[in-house]
């Protein structure tokens, strides 16, 4: 790919402050296919999402329903070249025997992927544009001449009243259910979801995004744009990373909330990293991620790096533990993907039956949420994350949702686990309503 390099100096003295959100607008004004991935400027073990703008659609994935990894496979063996978009949670019916019954009130597709156009990389004061066209197309402009940023026809932010899907009471009811099927062995763990709607959202996508990555910074932030579809996310979560042979998968499994004063917050990180309870939450996470990448990676090179390490966000401090393996030779993407989805921290123990009892237990068809947003390489390397925290915006319907859920095990206790929802949620929630 032809490779051009800007300072972005003038787009600094123009008063961009933060020039990449800039750039971000200028090109959802522009194109139907907009993936922005962004870590904030944070560290991360294992290295966050780069800093990286994909835009504009050389060629989408042609995917129809059925086999859709091993098309994406297919194609990336075949192109050898960049990918990016995601995989939604509904792929699992693609993977096992396995349904969704809730009505789809996003009209997502299940899974999207494009060869982009341009590929721009970000650095302190610097852009590098990629493309396979002879010249940097409309970022040579943008970035020399700022004037010639184009305005977005977005309008500005209408906030809407947000509501829940399942009341508190049912929320509690049905968390004594999983507890109930827990006793009985049907099940170990389940991730119980619940879903936040607003009808009649006139959202400026680009804005509601600076909005919450200010309220929730995050090293696996994504913007995505499909058409007239949005996915604003703010994740904290690692899904699975492969770099040369190495895959490295981090699942998330305990959560509290940030305190008042550096003293109360140490206190608050012991709580999290001595809880029984959140120990035990983990540890069958990583049991179920060990066994997933073991399907993928040569025998007896699955391990723990890390094993309930804690992590302080802008909210929440977060229990996130690193497995790592070395793939075999010659699993294709398809097979290792699909080894390994859905994540472990978005389902439950075991995997299957936790799945077949998520969709009879919530009230909502997750679609892209607790699915992976993410990039392939043309050597194959690749990084998803977990699409949590994150807003779905449909812009034709004026529909935005999000979710948030929690681990149930028999220990759990409804009132502390509805609490835990409504903190995940209190970013997007804030930002949807206007507050």
């Amino acid at each position: 790919m032809n490779q051009f390099r800007f300072r972005v100096t003038k787009l600094i003295q123009a008063g961009h402050i933060n020039w990449r959100l800039a750039l971000l607008a200028a090109a959802e004004a522009t194109f139907n296919e907009v993936v922005f991935l962004n870590n904030n400027n944070l560290t991360y073990p294992n290295d966050p999402f780069p800093n990286r703008l994909y835009a504009g659609a050389k060629r989408v994935v042609p995917f129809i329903g059925e086999h859709d990894l091993q098309t994406l496979s297919d194609y990336h063996r075949e192109h050898r070249c960049h990918l990016v978009g995601y995989v939604g949670y509904d792929l699992k019916n693609q993977l096992e025997n396995l349904q969704s019954n809730h009505a789809d009130h996003l009209d997502f597709p299940d899974n999207w992927f494009i060869e982009p156009a341009y590929i721009v990389d970000f650095e302190a004061e610097a852009v590098t544009v990629q493309t396979e066209l002879p010249d940097a197309g409309p970022w040579s402009d943008w970035i020399t001449s700022p004037g010639t940023l184009p305005v977005s026809d977005q309008v500005a932010n209408v906030p809407g009243k947000v509501q829940a899907r399942v009341s508190k009471a049912e929320y509690v009811q049905i968390v004594q259910q999983i507890r109930t099927l827990i006793e009985a062995g049907d099940i170990y763990e389940l991730n119980y979801c619940i879903e936040f709607f607003a009808h009649h959202l006139k959202l400026d996508p680009v804005e509601v995004y600076r909005e919450l990555c200010g309220r929730s910074a995050m090293p696996f932030s994504a913007f995505l744009k499909q058409a007239d579809r949005y996915v604003i996310g703010a994740s904290p979560e690692r899904f699975l990373k492969r770099t040369g042979s190495r895959l490295v998968s981090q699942p998330i499994k305990g959560t509290i909330r940030r305190g008042q004063t550096p003293d109360e917050d140490e206190q608050l990180k012991r709580q999290l990293r001595n809880s029984e309870k959140e120990q035990a939450e983990n540890l069958m996470i990583v049991d179920l991620v060990r066994n997933d990448l073991a399907r993928s990676a040569k025998t007896g090179s699955v391990r723990v790096d890390e094993l309930f390490g804690i992590y302080t966000f802008q909210q929440v401090h977060q229990m996130i533990s690193t497995v790592s393996a070395t793939v075999r030779d010659n699993v294709s993407l398809a097979e290792v993907l699909g080894n390994a989805f859905p994540m472990g921290s978005m389902t439950g123990a075991p995997k299957i039956r936790a799945m077949q009892r998520i969709d009879e237990l919530e009230a909502s068809r997750r679609g892209v949420y607790s699915g992976a947003i993410g990039y392939v390489m043309p050597n194959g390397d690749f990084d998803f994350n977990v699409v949590i925290r994150s807003i779905l915006y449909n812009a034709e319907t004026q529909y935005a949702s999000f979710s948030v859920g929690s681990a149930i095990t028999y220990d759990a206790d409804p009132e502390q686990e509805y609490a835990e929802c409504l903190l995940k949620a209190s970013a997007m929630r804030i930002v949807l309503e206007g507050a």
